[in-house]
């Protein structure tokens, strides 16, 4: 649950009664000294020396906020926010900053912000949001119960600045976030397909979206041959394609978000070395991002259209599970070879495009974990994106650098498919190369778009050792602030 706000218009004064506060400063103009002699903020005169004793200057609070004692005893942290850097930059040092008080685990944290009205605004959104996102506590199982374990920040107190809409689209995002999240790190016997299931079943529930799924007995009979592939290994047979769907009065547009939810994958036959299966109960993470999407869209009250398909399975190992060699035919009657039964990901994805893509959205949006190449080509700071449409990954793109959440366009030319070419089958899976094989997935899953138009993002930005812009937890959420970006700002109505 996020902390409660509250909005001061006024400046934060010496007599307000704080145990931590954030101070976030604008960076000066050309006249440096003249324009920073006029700005006066709270612990003004402790900073100045702080930073005369450390052999720092005022500017260098950017990359490195500090943080100090007031008079009062509270703890205060300073910040700079340069308004010309790009989002991601901006967002990074307010995190920083935040994560100074955050060590200390308050119950409250006071945010003072000073500069100009567009200053404030802005300053006040990425504090806000940094305070939501990082002051929500994700899942633990320890039980040790000492004074110095985390509990999540009650509540936020804003100075200098008010917002009529009280942040309602940076609330939603960070509800968003924090669901993707929340979901992310669950162990994995604690989120097998079938308790994932009832998870979203009771949440469509109380967020009055329409819920269908579509079990291992249903997609059988349909003919859904490469979701089943993967979801026969596993027993019991929990796996399913669910169905969410939003829809409101006047949207012109649907989209479509898809994503994969293998709660937990071994690789199958082809077996991963314990190094490589460590963690992956976090290979579920594109089905988060789409539900953290549709719960941010919801919130923020978004005039658009949403159907929400997770495709819900894991990749284990059995006398039943499939194999090298197997031929499957998928929903749309494609025969696939299968090469690698570690490449799992674009099996239930095919089916479950396919099921979309019958809906006809106007936008079809896929994300998912999906290969190690896209690790090795862009590591884990930007996710990489593919489009059957030019203008459509531009917007993508474009939705990174304002959110934050970094992309990277990548090509897919169809004479990729040569590496694709099988002597028994309509298509090779994927290759036991491995080379480019972030390229070769994305060509194997546009076969199962049809013509709608469909953009689908390799998640390897999903965890990143530190944190990774806004967010300060190693799994960061990487999508749902993109996914607002686009659906909020018109992109996808254009």
């Amino acid at each position: 649950m996020l902390a409660t706000l509250t909005q001061n218009a006024s400046l934060i004064s010496q007599s307000t009664k704080a145990t931590h506060i954030l101070v976030v400063l604008p960076k000066p103009g050309k006249v440096l000294d003249k324009h920073q002699n006029k700005l006066d903020f709270l612990g003004k005169d402790i900073l100045e020396v702080l930073l005369s004793r450390r052999r720092m200057s005022l500017g260098e609070i950017g990359d490195t906020p500090v943080a100090a004692n007031l008079g009062s005893g509270a703890l205060c942290v300073w910040v700079m926010v340069d308004s010309g850097k790009s989002p991601f930059e901006q967002q990074t040092s307010v995190r920083k900053a935040m994560q100074l008080l955050l060590e200390e685990n308050p119950a409250e944290t006071h945010i003072a912000i000073y500069g100009n009205i567009d200053e404030k605004r802005a300053f006040a959104e990425l504090a806000v949001y940094a305070a939501w996102i990082n002051g929500s506590m994700l899942p633990l199982r320890k039980t040790s119960k000492k004074k110095s374990d985390r509990k999540s920040l009650a509540r936020i107190v804003l100075h200098g600045y008010k917002d009529a809409g009280n942040f309602a689209v940076s609330q939603a995002k960070a509800e968003g976030n924090l669901l993707t999240r929340e979901l992310t790190v669950l162990p994995p016997n604690e989120l097998t397909p079938g308790l994932y299931r009832k998870y979203v079943k009771k949440l469509a529930a109380s967020e009055g979206w329409k819920h269908q799924e579509f079990d291992i007995k249903a997609l059988r009979k349909m003919g859904a041959g490469a979701f089943v592939a993967v979801a026969q290994g596993s027993d019991p047979e929990d796996a399913a394609i669910v169905h969410l769907q939003r829809r409101i009065k006047h949207a012109h547009k649907t989209v479509a978000l898809v994503g994969k939810g293998i709660c937990f994958d071994t690789g199958g036959h082809n077996l991963k070395p314990p190094r490589y299966m460590h963690g992956m109960h976090e290979d579920m993470n594109g089905s988060a991002v789409a539900l953290g999407i549709l719960l941010a869209a919801t919130r923020a009250n978004l005039p658009v259209n949403i159907d929400c398909w997770l495709a819900l399975a894991q990749n284990h190992i059995s006398p039943r599970a499939y194999k090298q060699n197997d031929v499957i035919t998928a929903l749309n009657g494609t025969t696939i070879e299968i090469i690698h039964t570690d490449a799992e990901g674009r099996m239930v994805l095919a089916d479950t495009l396919t099921l979309a893509a019958k809906q006809k959205p106007d936008v079809m949006i896929d994300f998912a974990t999906l290969t190690g190449s896209m690790h090795v080509a862009l590591g884990s700071r930007y996710s990489g994106i593919f489009s059957n449409r030019e203008a459509l990954a531009q917007m993508a793109l474009a939705a990174g650098k304002t959110s934050g959440e970094r992309t990277w366009a990548f090509p897919m030319d169809a004479d990729y498919d040569a590496e694709l070419e099988s002597k028994i089958a309509d298509v090779k899976q994927c290759t036991l190369e491995g080379e480019m094989d972030h390229i070769i997935a994305a060509r194997f899953l546009s076969r199962f778009v049809g013509d709608v138009s469909w953009l689908h993002m390799d998640l390897s930005a999903s965890s990143n050792k530190g944190g990774l812009g806004a967010v300060g937890s190693d799994v960061t959420g990487f999508g749902v602030a993109w996914g607002i970006e686009m659906l909020s700002t018109g992109r996808i109505n254009e």
